[in-house]
């Protein structure tokens, strides 16, 4: 397959997602004639060089991985001028932009090559020239990160040319409920019969073959026809990024967690664990799922008992699928990050606890993730409330809550320490 369209599509970050959704999805989509990318990893950006602009995508079905070639594209380190022009020329005649970096942080820096900069400028030409509108999906796991990158962005743009640049230019956030992975390790990529991302680069992407991706609405004056067609539309996307953090990221947590307690290393090494999984789907619907469906019944049939059960199930097959080798060191990796104050795990539990909902599966969830950071923990020779208190010292939260939610994580605690004592019997049984 070559690329055969007539439209241009850059990509912020050569992670996972950006090659195993949007160029993989706008490739597929035969409606670009350019697919470009920037990227500042130097060792990357001359690898793909080096192999003609192509590179290898695996992707884990629930029976097995299929490796795909996708290309060609090109890769642009924005560090370097000729490339960071580059990039620029392709923002000008661009109609989908999409950024896919670790966080939201990475959109400003000081240098000329960075995120917020190179859009502004591009966008500006392209309003300048009179070229193609455009949208820019922020695909960072932040449900406000299109407002933090626009408003980056703008805060560049002189104020007499913001208005010209917000009418052909639109900021999406995005639910990527897709999970991926780069994998490093050379006997996995050996033993598992993945194909690395080029010849030369001993590095691998693994994605899953789930593409239902919701974005907000454009919400031109007029019609906007997107190239990448697989995207589903939502009037009011907040829910559904609450269901993705609150839901599908919590949960995971949840078993990459308990799953480190239990020594596993594989996430789909749970499902032969008796009670892991039962428990997991219990947090998920009965904690999770009742605290949204209350908040946000009457948007979606996802909030719903028999939708959001539908949506719980669905997940956790996927997260247990075997050939996505999803590793219990993976997914507790940025410890401090997911036990913030509005992270997977302590979002979750206060969400939960604002609906009238006990979040005591989550709570252990928590406990465990705090043992993780510091195994003195279990054996009750570090504070748990002031472990928290540093992390949630910038969030500022009331005290009230806060002493809530640490006798919450201290009772599960001591539940943990008990499952531990009993040899680990299952789990769902022994809490209930």
């Amino acid at each position: 397959m070559s690329l055969t369209g007539s439209r241009t599509f850059v990509g912020f970050g050569f992670g996972a997602i950006q090659s195993g959704l949007f160029l993989y999805e706008a490739f597929h989509s035969g409606e670009f004639r350019r697919l470009v990318v920037a990227e500042v990893m130097p060792e990357m950006v001359a690898a793909v060089k080096q192999d003609g602009g192509y590179f290898w995508v695996n992707i884990a079905h629930q029976d097995r991985v299929e490796s795909v070639r996708v290309g060609p594209v090109e890769i642009y380190n924005p560090a370097v001028e000729t490339d960071r022009l580059n990039i620029l020329s392709a923002i000008v005649e661009a109609e989908e932009i999409a950024t896919a970096v670790p966080s939201v942080a990475f959109y400003v820096s000081d240098k000329p090559g960075s995120i917020h900069r190179l859009l502004a400028d591009g966008l500006c030409q392209k309003v300048e020239q009179g070229r193609p509108r455009a949208v820019v999906y922020a695909a960072e796991n932040h449900n406000h990160a299109a407002e933090i990158l626009e408003s980056a962005v703008v805060d560049l743009i002189p104020q007499e040319q913001r208005a010209a640049v917000h009418s052909r230019v639109r900021f999406l956030n995005t639910v990527v409920g897709k999970m991926s992975q780069v994998v490093t390790d050379p006997f996995e990529i050996q033993t598992q019969n993945l194909t690395p991302i080029t010849p030369g680069l001993p590095r691998a992407f693994l994605v899953e073959a789930f593409n239902r991706i919701l974005i907000s609405k454009a919400r031109f004056p007029d019609a906007f026809q997107r190239g990448i067609h697989v995207f589903q539309e939502k009037d009011e996307l907040l829910p559904f990024e609450e269901a993705k953090l609150y839901g599908h990221n919590a949960t995971h947590a949840l078993l990459g967690y308990l799953g480190a307690i239990l020594g596993v290393q594989r996430i789909a090494d749970l499902q032969k664990i008796p009670g892991i999984l039962p428990f997991a789907r219990t947090a998920f619907i009965e904690e999770s799922g009742a605290a949204l469906i209350r908040k946000h019944t009457g948007v979606d049939q996802l909030f719903t008992p028999d939708g959001y059960r539908d949506f719980a199930d669905d997940l956790l097959e996927r997260m247990t699928n075997p050939f996505l080798v999803d590793m219990i060191e993976r997914v507790t990796r940025d410890t401090e990050r997911k036990l913030g104050w509005n992270d997977r795990l302590i979002g979750t539990m206060r969400v939960v606890l604002a609906q009238g909902v006990a979040p005591r599966r989550y709570a252990l969830g928590a406990a465990a993730a705090l043992v993780r950071l510091d195994p003195s923990i279990m054996e009750g020779q570090t504070p748990v409330g002031s472990v928290l208190d540093t992390l949630w010292q910038e969030a500022s939260p009331d005290q009230t809550e806060r002493n809530r939610l640490v006798a919450l994580i201290e009772t599960a605690l001591k539940e943990l320490r008990s499952w531990r004592a009993a040899g680990f019997p299952d789990l769902e049984i022994f809490l209930r």
